[in-house]
């Protein structure tokens, strides 16, 4: 069996829902899922201060929880604290951008991301730029609309969200669509009969990629290099778990 925790960097319990009835649909019957949500931060990300907040809340969960894993999802797209988390932790860890931006490189060479928001698209193409796919990128087309209900996006929105991929297709020539976030998780799979292109959704590349790599490199060991652990230093004011894991020593406060 295999065991992963996803992470809802948003506090948002009804993202969590929807990620969880996604990550459970699409997971091998033998893997086991585990989804839980930030405890501090904001409702949706869409800047990068929330993703810095966002970041230090996945780092705070994973520490407390990862030992009981094989691998560990972010489970907002942006994938806020990843490569953190991918210094930290012993065992795979995957972002739905990192597994969504390569599955769509695989289907096809020109990607089009479509968004929730407008104020999104800045952090998301720093994203794809981080993770080299800038190049296949095409067009990030986003929402405009004042969302009043984040986990009601896909009902509220769907059929606008529809427009936009096939504008995408149509006006910019994508040859995959990456529908993204946490409130878009499993739309993919609802509308793909009415896009004449693949449709990709986050929550379920990030799952197939962290089973995959589960099996590839079942125990992954500290590395040298970029990722290796983190020198240690004296810190204040972080868990002991998370002290423990960027190789801290928890300073006397006494």
């Amino acid at each position: 069996m295999m065991k992963i925790l996803i992470i809802n960097p948003n506090i948002s319990s009804s993202l969590s829902e929807l990620i969880a009835t996604e990550a459970r649909r699409c997971a091998a019957p033998e893997t086991e899922i585990t989804v839980l949500t930030a405890p501090f931060g904001v409702a949706y990300i869409e800047t990068r201060a929330e993703a810095q907040i966002a970041g230090y809340a996945v780092m705070q969960l994973a520490a407390e929880h990862y030992a009981d894993y094989d691998a560990v999802i972010v489970a907002a797209f942006g994938d806020p604290g990843l490569e953190a988390l991918r210094e930290m932790l012993p065992i795979p860890v995957v972002g739905m951008t990192d597994a969504a931006l390569a599955s769509a490189a695989q289907l096809g060479g020109r990607i089009s991301i479509i968004a929730i928001s407008q104020r999104i698209q800045a952090w998301y193409r720093e994203t794809v730029e981080r993770e080299g796919h800038l190049a296949r990128l095409v067009s990030i087309r986003a929402l405009d609309e004042t969302l009043s209900d984040i986990s009601q996006v896909q009902q509220n929105q769907g059929e606008r969200l529809i427009e936009l991929a096939n504008q995408a297709v149509k006006q910019d020539g994508a040859d995959s669509i990456i529908l993204a976030g946490a409130p878009l998780a499993g739309l993919a799979r609802s509308v793909s009969s009415q896009l004449p292109v693949p449709a990709l959704d986050g929550v379920s590349c990030a799952v197939k990629q962290a089973e995959a790599l589960i099996q590839l490199y079942p125990n992954q060991a500290q590395r040298s290099g970029s990722y290796a652990l983190p020198p240690r230093k004296a810190c204040q004011g972080l868990s002991q778990e998370l002290a423990l894991l960027i190789g801290g020593e928890i300073k006397d406060q006494t």
